[in-house]
Order: structure tokens, then C-alpha cells, then sequence
């Protein structure tokens, strides 16, 4: 257990880091999740809104450091890929 002073706030201060970062981390799964639902259903036009949603948390995880850059470029390439694909199998 920590004794010094700055080595107590530091405790703190990873406690509530932790959090932020559980609920984020968490936040990206959910969306990660209803954008395969909605690829799986085959709706193109759900799935694009559901995308574009997608995109926008895991860069917002990104930008808070929650995510590396490549990582989260990768789950939307792949993504989009599978999207592309659900819209040119329909047309």
C-alpha cells in the first residue's frame, strides 16, 4: 500500500483513470457489437448509420488514448469492407 502522500493521490488518480477507461473500452464493444447485429440482419442502410456511430466512438477512443491509432484503423477498415460488401450484394 502506498505511504507517500503523491504515491496516494497517484492510487487515486489510477482508480479513477481505470473507470474512465473501463466505461470507454466498454462503449467501443457495445458499438462494435451492434454494428456486426446489424451487418448480420443484411440491412444496408441500418448498418451504414450504425457505421458511421461506430467510427465516431472508436476515434473518440483514440483521442482519449484508449485505443492505439492503428488498431482502431483497422477495426474500420474491416468494417467497412463487410459493409461494402453487404451494399453491393444487395444492389
Amino acid at each position: 500500500m502506498a505511504n507517500h502522500v503523491s504515491a496516494l493521490k497517484r492510487a487515486r488518480q489510477t482508480e479513477t483513470r481505470t473507470e474512465v477507461n473501463r466505461a470507454s473500452r466498454s462503449r467501443v464493444r457495445s458499438s462494435l457489437r451492434a454494428l456486426r447485429e446489424a451487418l448480420a440482419k443484411g440491412d444496408p442502410k441500418a448498418a451504414q448509420t450504425q457505421y458511421r456511430a461506430t467510427v465516431s466512438v472508436l476515434d473518440k477512443s483514440v483521442q482519449k488514448g484508449v485505443l492505439h491509432a492503428n488498431t482502431a484503423s483497422r477495426y474500420k477498415a474491416r468494417l467497412n469492407a463487410r459493409l461494402k460488401a453487404l451494399a453491393t450484394a444487395k444492389a
